[in-house]
């Protein structure tokens, strides 16, 4: 056997045992929600930015985008910018394509850092919600450039709010790419965990992936990648367009 793809069929070996282990599984949720107490996914940047990623879904990121070679992703929920400084570099490996960031403020602060970094060349920020026509069509524009596109949802985390990004920006993305919906963790984890937040258990990323699905045949949920991750703040949330 080539020694690459045995290297590779041990690794498929090792990460099922991983998955059927249930006590290793629920330690790995343990350690994420008494993580999140701390704002653990805070401490990370990526070039300089903040990304607000936990290490394990940044990694699952740049193994899907440098597999699928997307020429556009749109990233939902801009913040400190360190997802357009990440997907940016990404392409910028790949030696193509453009980054959108849509988000209903971005901050002054913000946007200058982003403006100043060196790979903003591939990046276009658009203010307004990201369900707005307005800004909706002004998207639409910008993926009629493109062949191949991904789309990151990581706004506003209400089951509502991320069912209608769902239903719009599912459209965009081309077969054989990838919708990645971020904090689908908050219906695993305590109800109340987020005091001062409107999405808990029952209303967030998640529940409104499920939705979703119910409806949309195109795609399916990877779960190939959560269960080699282990431990990630997308469980059920990497969706692969399969037609």
């Amino acid at each position: 056997m080539d020694p690459q793809e045995e290297f590779r069929k041990g690794i498929k070996r090792n990460i099922e045992k991983m998955r059927k282990d249930m006590g290793f599984q629920k330690l790995a949720l343990k350690c994420l929600a008494n993580s999140l107490k701390y704002k653990y996914p805070y401490n990370f940047t990526w070039l300089g930015r903040p990304f607000i990623q936990i290490p394990q879904d940044m990694v699952a990121l740049q193994e899907i985008i440098w597999k699928t070679k997307p020429d556009l992703i749109i990233e939902t929920g801009i913040a400190h910018g360190g997802g357009l400084i990440f997907y940016a570099s990404m392409l910028e490996l790949i030696g193509e394509g453009e980054v959108v960031g849509i988000d209903i403020e971005i901050r002054e602060h913000n946007r200058r850092e982003i403006e100043r970094h060196p790979l903003s060349k591939r990046i276009v920020m658009i203010e307004g919600s990201s369900t707005d026509e307005k800004i909706v069509k002004e998207v639409q524009k910008i993926v009629k450039k493109h062949k191949k596109v991904m789309v990151c949802l990581d706004s506003l985390h209400t089951h509502d709010h991320v069912l209608k990004e769902l239903n719009i920006y599912s459209k965009f993305v081309t077969k054989g790419n990838y919708l990645v919906v971020f904090d689908t963790i908050i219906e695993f984890l305590p109800k109340g965990f987020y005091k001062d937040r409107p999405w808990d258990k029952g209303n967030n990323p998640f529940t409104a992936v499920k939705e979703f699905l119910k409806h949309n045949k195109n795609f399916v949920v990877d779960k190939e990648i959560e269960n080699k991750l282990l431990i990630t703040c997308a469980p059920g949330g990497y969706l692969l367009r399969i037609k």
